[in-house]
């Protein structure tokens, strides 16, 4: 009998509760097939939990679910997740951790190390698609449309007239962001927001364009999603806001998701599908993420024009709703499941030279003068 898969969700994120919605779906997505999971909450505090199986969103209202066992996670000696001393048995783990340090890269670096087999990106992929204006510069280059995006300086101003939309350098795709007229108005923003403060980068703000998403996963091989054109609410903020997105549809909905209002497919030229489903693909291939990934696009209607906004590599719902039709939801999380187990990366741990330069560098002493500043 095969080990069970894990589902990992939570994390230090702003997102952390739409995570608790996502872990706790994609478990029963695959129970529901017949398929052996072990749910995994990794609490505000940093603290990892072996929770009951077939929790609700409301057992996390105030904590820790009842019946929740402590989760040790080792990366010295011995590695691995133990609960009371004793290992588990992991085939992979399905990581729904949106935002922050999961999504980020930082849950692959661990599994990695730990040993174990984990969905999603790289460590290095995962950065790229996190870092807004890392991404935005990779787009550009690999002559991907896009709309120009800079760094909010606070010395240089853009390039590029206001307004502005303001983004989190490092945030998800909709907490923390803000529409301003000139770039003193975006500064003064970022002070004052913890969303901002870690870094922040600016866009034209083009009331004209409309959202569109698009999914790809990557095994068993590349393949696209139908587009969707979600449906913004008649608020006046010109943004796909963060409750429109999540909270729209209630929370026993795919994390608001599946029922939010939308045309799905989109009702667009087929031009325009096929041209969204093609950067799909190019997106996949220049930023090598893996698993299931969706990209976010948008579309001046009065010319056809698209652009590549955002990438996310850990999406709201696994954007099993995207897959419906198309794809089983149990089998895009199985197969994003054995592509981990199958094609993991494991960062080296051995092999990190002959020791030459350490026999060569003599006593550390001699390597520190000059280094304690000017003498006199």
């Amino acid at each position: 009998m095969s080990s069970p898969w894990a589902v990992l969700f939570g994390g230090p994120s702003p997102e952390h509760e739409i995570s608790i919605l996502t872990g706790l779906q994609s478990e029963r997505v695959l129970t529901a097939s017949g398929e052996s999971v072990l749910p995994i909450y990794w609490a505000p505090n940093g603290e990892w939990w072996l929770v009951p199986s077939a929790t609700e969103a409301k057992d996390y209202l105030n904590g820790v679910p009842k019946g929740a066992k402590a989760v040790d996670v080792r990366l010295s000696g011995d590695t691995g997740l133990y609960v009371k001393k004793r290992a588990l048995d992991i085939s992979a783990v399905l990581l729904t951790l949106h935002g922050g340090v999961g999504e980020g890269g930082g849950a692959a670096a661990l599994f990695s190390l730990l040993g174990i087999p984990a969905t999603g990106s790289t460590l290095f992929a995962g950065a790229v698609g996190m870092d807004k204006l890392a991404f935005g510069g990779l787009m550009e280059v690999a002559g991907i449309p896009t709309l120009r995006r800079e760094l909010l300086s606070a010395t240089r101003s853009p390039s590029f007239p206001g307004p502005y939309i303001v983004k989190p350098r490092f945030g998800g795709s909709s907490i923390g962001i803000e529409i301003v007229e000139d770039a003193d108005s975006a500064r003064a923003i970022a002070r004052a927001s913890a969303h901002l403060r870690a870094g922040a980068v600016v866009e034209p703000y083009r009331p004209e364009l409309v959202d569109l998403n698009i999914s790809f996963r990557t095994f068993p091989s590349l393949e696209v999603t139908a587009l969707e054109k979600p449906v913004r609410s008649s608020s006046e903020s010109g943004l796909y806001s963060y409750a429109e997105k999540y909270l729209s549809g209630g929370a026993g909905s795919e994390a608001g998701l599946s029922s939010a209002p939308r045309e799905f497919p989109a009702l667009v030229p087929e031009a325009v599908a096929t041209l969204a489903a093609e950067l799909a693909t190019r997106v996949a291939e220049v930023t090598a993420l893996t698993g299931v990934v969706r990209v976010d696009l948008l579309l001046d209607e009065a010319n056809g024009e698209l652009f590549v906004n955002e990438v996310n590599s850990i999406p709201g719902a696994m954007s099993l709703y995207l897959w419906a039709p198309q794809v089983p939801a149990a089998t895009v999380l199985k197969d994003a499941l054995v592509e981990a187990r199958d094609r993991r990366v494991v960062l080296p741990a051995s092999g990190f030279g002959s020791g030459a330069a350490l026999r060569a560098a003599g006593g550390i002493a001699g390597k520190l003068v000059g280094l304690d500043g000017p003498r006199g």
